[in-house]
Order: structure tokens, then sequence, then C-alpha cells
């Protein structure tokens, strides 16, 4: 699991990242996760908990504990 400095456990939560136990801030955004990762945002696929989240629905898609992320590279070409 990965552990922040200078989060108390009142203000951080578990979510399951690509299947992985992770943890966040509460509040955090799915944008803001993407963005935490380092991924840009046009280069990454999101789901939570099963549902496909748009790109411009991230900022607005506030993650709650024990939510499923996955964050995966869509496939191009033919």
């Amino acid at each position: 699991m990965k552990e922040k400095q200078g989060m108390s456990e009142e203000q951080e939560m578990d979510v399951a990242l690509d299947g992985r136990p992770y943890r966040v801030r509460h509040g955090t955004t799915l944008a803001a996760l993407v963005s935490e990762l380092g991924h840009e945002p046009q280069q990454v696929t999101t789901a939570v908990n099963g549902t496909f989240v748009r790109r411009e629905e991230r900022g607005g898609c506030v993650l709650q504990a024990g939510d499923a992320v996955l964050l995966f590279q869509p496939i191009v070409g033919g």
C-alpha cells in the first residue's frame, strides 16, 4: 500500500487502483488521481466501479472509500 507523508488516517481513505490498495485524500477526484499518478489525461481511459468515466467528467467524479478505479491505455488502430 502506498504511504504518504503528512496525512493522518482521518484525512485519507483506501480505494482499489488497478486491483491493488491505494490511499488517497478524502475529496480526491478522479482527475486529481490521474494527475497525481503522472498520467496525461488524454493518454488513459478510466473507470470507477466498472463504469467508464469520460475525460471531461473526471473532475466531478469524487472518489469514495472502497471505489475500484481502473486506468488503462486505450487500444488504437485497426
